[in-house]
């Protein structure tokens, strides 16, 4: 989750803290590591993660593109031809980029290897601007995918009229923690050591990791891009959070994100959420832990309730919430993550009346439609599905449509415009 990065960040010195620590191990077995056969990669977005992984695969000798929309974001490593990069006990070096361009088409015309590392709400956007440019042979990796994001950029390329044979998939975070330091500098804090990812569909999971792997070796085969979806942890943690803090957010009060907007009830909603969640997953036949294992599996932290296993995970300690509620926290994980989880529950049959009032209250709190393009079935492609005809569509690739899930409950309609029906959502 990028948000850790862009505030409180530690020191590279402070070895006392969690993530600095598991950063030199990571940098440690990477430089261990052979080097991967040099590569043309492009790079879509050039944020907090997309400027460091830029120049993280550059300092691989791989040929790197570095793309963005504005041009401002991109000038800066033109005119110094690369990216000055701090690694985690290293010195600064200047990781050599070979194109830095906001003409998509040039980017991504001598690459092989394709990474989207833009918010998920600008996905379907990438989607339509690479379709007349991408060809046979190309691979996409959507990093992260969000929920739905390999589904949503596949329906969109081919409503674009793309014809191209990529091999598409997605991840399901970010394998950096990263930031800018300025319009050309990026500091890495470390690494992941196990990154899910999975192809559209599943059976070419094994061509996509042969690709990529080489030049992310902390991805591991998740079981499907369904399995990617919904180990989405920030669709829960983020709305969640930041809803039920809103009015402290509002205020301007500043507090801790997580120490200290982690009360009894807001982690009991955090629990009600995730329990939805695991339902969901279980209805697919898909692996995924709870958020409480997740953040012992990710941070080592273990602890017995959800009040203590998110509050007070060391990791998230000093990190301070939203100056405001317009933040991607509901403009991005409301519209690829709960909505999208929402529709995947009715296609199921599974209720969901915890995630529907948190749309229903993020839709209330930001007092208008922030987002555009809400992935819903129809806009992931699975519109008439039932649970084996989804399943079947992302594991092996069948276009057949199966009939709706008999008894299946109601679920929120979208209008024309992609914005939610009030009435259509539960309050409960």
């Amino acid at each position: 989750m990028l948000d850790i990065l862009q505030q409180n960040v530690p020191s590279i010195s402070d070895t006392t803290n969690p993530r600095v620590r598991f950063s030199r191990q990571m940098f440690t077995r990477r430089s261990a590591r052979a080097k991967a056969r040099p590569c043309s990669v492009a790079i879509l977005g050039a944020g907090h993660g997309g400027l460091a992984l830029a120049a993280f695969l550059a300092q691989q000798g791989h040929r790197v593109a570095l793309w963005n929309r504005s041009s401002e974001r991109v000038a800066c490593v033109a005119e110094l031809g690369g990216v000055r990069l701090t690694s985690a006990g290293a010195e600064e070096v200047l990781a050599p980029i070979a194109l830095a361009t906001s003409h998509i088409a040039a980017a991504v015309a001598d690459a092989r290897l394709i990474l989207v590392a833009v918010p998920a709400f600008a996905h379907a956007d990438i989607a339509r601007q690479c379709a007349p440019h991408l060809r046979d042979g190309q691979s996409v990796l959507l990093m992260p995918g969000r929920t739905g994001g390999a589904l949503e950029f596949r329906r969109v390329l081919r409503e674009a009229g793309c014809r191209a044979r990529i091999l598409l998939g997605e991840a399901n975070t970010f394998p950096l923690a990263a930031r800018n330091t300025g319009p050309a500098s990026a500091v890495i804090f470390g690494t992941k050591s196990e990154v899910l990812a999975a192809a559209l569909p599943a059976v070419r999971t094994p061509d996509l990791l042969a690709a990529w792997q080489p030049l992310l070796p902390m991805l591991t085969a998740a079981r499907s891009v369904l399995h990617t979806s919904l180990t989405n942890v920030g669709a829960m943690l983020h709305p969640v959070i930041t809803l039920l803090n809103a009015d402290r957010i509002q205020r301007g009060d500043s507090f801790d994100f997580y120490a200290e907007g982690v009360t009894p009830a807001v982690a009991a909603t955090l629990a009600a959420a995730d329990a939805e969640r695991l339902a969901i997953a279980r209805a697919y036949g898909v692996p995924v832990c709870s958020l409480t294992d997740w953040i012992a599996s990710a941070y080592g932290h273990h602890a017995d309730t959800m009040q203590a296993a998110v509050g007070g995970n060391p990791a998230y300690k000093g990190i301070k919430a939203p100056t405001k509620i317009e933040h991607r926290y509901l403009l991005e994980d409301v519209p690829t993550g709960l909505i999208p989880l929402i529709e995947l529950a009715a296609a199921a049959g599974i209720a969901t009346p915890t995630l529907r009032s948190l749309v229903e209250r993020a839709r209330t709190a930001l007092g208008r439609e922030a987002w555009q393009e809400p992935r819903t079935l129809k806009s992931l492609g699975l519109e008439g599905r039932d649970v084996a005809g989804i399943r079947a569509l992302v594991e092996g690739g069948s276009m057949q449509t199966s009939p709706a899930t008999a008894g299946s409950i109601p679920f929120p309609r979208f209008n024309s415009e992609l914005a939610l029906v009030p009435h259509m959502l539960s309050a409960g």
